[in-house]
């Protein structure tokens, strides 16, 4: 299998392709050949380690995750022994922080992890950029405790995280008033 490693720290330089030994699915796992990926602020930051406080999650000296990526769509193409809810050939995507490893042709997930079905008529490129804007943006709405009948502004509507806050927010009923490049709309 081939994957996107990075061994040490630095600009998209240090990455390269190389071969790899597949990996092997655990009894609760999915294992799910990578049709889509992206590089995303969250794969960057974990890249360059920068600032550099993050080397106390990334560490200290050198990666301890060579192979990132968090956002990934494609095909199970096998599952482990405990695993009832997905089956080989089921379409997914998910989201992969903390683990990574979407930068590959093959990726290891958890089954109770952020992965679902990818639905009808959503083209995997699609699925898998849709992922790390919802789930900061789930977050913060959470946190917030918005709901219907309230008005909500969301500040940077525009981005990956403000967009898809807006849209997560309009099907809750929530009055979102969105601001773009300093100016309200």
């Amino acid at each position: 299998m081939r994957a996107a490693i990075n061994t040490r720290y630095g600009p998209p330089e240090v990455v390269r392709v190389e071969e790899l030994e597949a990996p092997t699915p655990g009894p609760g796992d999915v294992l799910v050949r990578v049709h889509a990926t992206t590089v995303n602020r969250t794969d960057c930051a974990y890249r360059r380690a920068h600032p550099f406080f993050m080397r106390a999650m990334t560490g200290l000296r050198a990666p301890k995750r060579t192979i990132l990526g968090t956002e990934y769509a494609g095909v199970v193409l096998a599952v482990g022994s405990e695993v009832t809810t997905l089956a080989v050939g089921d379409r997914v995507f998910g989201y992969c922080e903390g683990t990574f490893g979407a930068h590959a042709e093959q990726v290891v997930v958890a089954a109770d992890s952020m992965i679902a079905r990818t639905p009808d008529g959503i083209d995997d490129a699609t699925a898998a950029a849709s992922t790390e804007g919802a789930h900061y943006a789930m977050s913060a709405i959470h946190r917030s405790g918005a709901d219907a009948g309230q008005r909500v502004l969301v500040n940077g509507a525009t981005g990956g995280i403000g967009s898809a806050t807006v849209q997560l927010l309009s099907v809750r009923d929530v009055e979102v008033t969105g601001r773009l490049r300093g100016r309200a709309r």
